[in-house]
């Protein structure tokens, strides 16, 4: 699938959806135009193609004691593909990383870490961190605030 198999329906679908997950069919047809017979077919196609890959709740993490978010690029040693893949999967495993991705540039892995203080990073890192397989070091920034945390995607160059 690919998005030109998408009409301005559908896409009208992903931006309500991503807006407010939580709406009811019939509110998301009247929002988008449809009936909600068609609407309804055509969420559960997005959701079948894999366009949705499910739903949660967003969640402040300040609320719930995150009250550090770091970014953390990791080195590798990139001796074999089995060495990186066992940091990867090693990394699948960590709840406090919220993120990961290779990276260009400098460093092998960037990941986006949550825990509730600064004490308990310095654990993380020392203790977790630094101990997966196939690190060679790793270089830690902190957010100092956020000017945008959203997780809704850009939807303007599907048409539509």
């Amino acid at each position: 699938m690919s998005s030109a198999d998408l009409d301005r329906y559908h896409i009208a679908i992903l931006a309500e959806l991503q807006r407010d997950a939580r709406q009811s069919n019939a509110e998301l047809a009247q929002r988008i135009g449809l009936s909600a017979a068609p609407t309804w077919r055509r969420v559960k196609w997005l959701e079948e193609q894999g366009y949705i890959t499910g739903y949660r709740a967003e969640i402040d993490r300040r609320k719930i004691g995150l009250g550090v978010l770091a970014f953390v690029r990791v080195d590798a040693e990139r001796s074999a593909a089995t060495a990186t893949k066992a940091l990867e999967d090693a990394i699948r495993l960590l709840p406090e990383v919220i993120a990961c991705h290779y990276i260009s540039g400098t460093g092998t892995f960037e990941l986006q870490v949550m825990v509730t203080d600064l004490d308990a990073f310095s654990r993380f890192s020392i203790n977790t961190l630094l101990k997966l397989p196939n690190v060679k070091d790793i270089h830690t920034s902190f957010s100092l605030g956020e000017v945008k945390a959203s997780g809704v995607l850009p939807l303007g160059h599907l048409g539509g």
